[in-house]
């Protein structure tokens, strides 16, 4: 491991590195199968640290450089080896590349130790915006995905998309952050009784490989044969077995994060009304788990906190200080509360 010295003798722990792609090209060269390398460049840092690749015959793919978890290891066998299984099966999804030594990714020695590095399918297009078309046929889609998943028989995934994963070990991450008032944590502590509560009523959920994180952005529509649209899905790292409810959610909660909606509006009600409608197209939602999506919509944020809450050593606190923190939980505590807009 590399460490930088203090004092002449005790060595500072690194946290995190930002990887320059100069180093991730030399990576790809040596542990993949992969045409002469062009460009290497860092596109997006964040949860994970992604690299846009130039290949010197036109190609194009995209290397992803994993974030150390707080929760664990990151999930790649099974999510490389469950994309692997779906673009054969026909679904719609940037697939992994094979490396030299006939595994789905390879390992990068980063300062704060070994990170897994997977190449991906290159994928034009745009996100799905206001189409109607489009929102439906990324609802299709994920029906698709979900069906084609069931006789997936790969490595077993990491992480369970449960009760726990999704809401009381997010909720003891925020809790353990030392910048949340008292009155912040009650608020938490009362909104996850609640939601505990509404989901101890509902039987029979159904479990289905959830991509989970199906927000409309890890979507790039394209034009198909004879101009038939396509929906394709990347950034599988947040999935795993889990509800159904969950993963459709996930698109419900976006549309009323991005307006800071306490409720659905007319514009909220007719995009999740073309995402149902393309979904139910493939495959049945059942009652039960229909009935439990806005209860979801609550849960994904407490998630995507406790992500944040996961990643304080190297993203900082300044995300649970000041109003934006508070305010977003006090429409999460609304939306607990709000029966699914009915399709």
């Amino acid at each position: 491991m590399l460490t930088t010295q203090t004092n002449g003798s005790n060595p500072m722990r690194v946290v995190y590195s930002t990887i320059g792609g100069d180093e991730i090209r030399r990576v790809l060269e040596q542990a993949f199968d992969i045409a002469p390398i062009d460009d290497c460049t860092l596109l997006q840092s964040g949860f994970n640290d992604i690299y846009e690749v130039a290949l010197a015959d036109g190609q194009r793919c995209v290397a992803r450089l994993s974030s150390r978890l707080e929760r664990g290891v990151p999930n790649v066998d099974y999510e490389t080896a469950l994309l692997h299984h779906l673009k054969r099966a026909g679904a719609a999804v940037a697939a992994p590349w094979v490396a030299k030594s006939g595994a789905l990714s390879a390992e990068v020695a980063a300062p704060e130790g070994p990170r897994p590095l997977v190449v991906f399918d290159f994928l034009s297009g745009e996100a799905p915006g206001d189409e109607a078309a489009d929102i439906a046929t990324m609802g299709a889609e994920l029906a698709r995905i979900h069906v084609l998943s069931r006789d997936y028989k790969g490595p077993p995934s990491n992480y369970q998309l449960d009760f726990d994963h999704l809401l009381r070990r997010p909720l003891a991450r925020l809790l353990a952050t030392r910048a949340l008032g008292e009155e912040v944590r009650e608020m938490l502590n009362s909104i996850a009784r609640s939601l505990e509560g509404r989901i101890a009523t509902l039987n029979g959920l159904t479990s289905v490989a959830c991509h989970g994180d199906c927000h409309g952005w890890n979507t790039h529509m394209s034009d198909g044969p004879e101009g038939v649209r396509v929906a394709s899905f990347f950034d599988f790292d947040d999935g795993g077995p889990g509800y159904l409810a969950y993963d459709l959610a996930v698109y419900l909660w976006n549309n009323l994060l991005g307006r800071q909606l306490e409720r659905p509006d007319e514009e909220v009600e007719t995009k999740w009304g073309h995402f149902v409608n393309g979904y139910r197209s493939v495959a049945p939602i059942p009652a039960v788990d229909f009935e439990a999506i806005m209860a979801f919509v609550a849960i994904r944020h407490f998630w995507l906190m406790g992500e944040f809450a996961g990643r304080i050593h190297r993203m900082g606190l300044s995300v649970f200080r000041g109003p934006w923190f508070r305010k977003n939980f006090e429409l999460v505590k609304e939306w607990q509360s709000l029966t699914t807009p009915g399709v």
